[in-house]
């Protein structure tokens, strides 16, 4: 660091201690917690931290956490229509995740059709 702007960060630094705006600072007193980013490649660590601590997330990410509240909302529900709406938009989101995808498409998410199969085959087993 240049030595003129070395003195005044550090004037800076000691006035805000004296004033206190380092106390009482969340996870003050306890050990470092490094993530392990050893699976980013390094050009692209620091700009994924500056979007984390931005609280903005890959689009793949958002779509994953959607997939898991239409998922959760899915399972509480007992109106047929509103069950068909659900799982409407499930797969929609799931369509989505895997168009974005570059990988093979062995590595899809399935969609969820299966289960709607599965409940009407039953529904007919139980009537005949």
């Amino acid at each position: 660091m240049i030595p003129g702007l070395e003195r005044i960060v550090e004037e800076r630094i000691q006035v805000s201690q004296k004033k206190g705006d380092f106390d009482n600072l969340p996870g003050a007193g306890k050990p470092l917690e490094f993530e392990d980013d050893s699976h980013v490649p390094e050009e692209l660590r620091l700009p994924f931290k500056i979007l984390k601590n931005a609280d903005c997330l890959p689009p793949e990410i958002e779509i994953k956490k959607e997939i898991e509240r239409t998922e959760d909302l899915l399972a509480g529900m007992s109106d047929t229509a509103e069950r068909y709406r659900t799982m409407k938009r499930l797969n929609y989101l799931i369509f989505k995740l895997n168009s974005t995808r570059t990988s093979s498409v062995l590595m899809d998410v399935p969609q969820k059709y299966m289960v709607r199969l599965t409940e009407r085959i039953e529904a007919k087993r139980s009537k005949g």
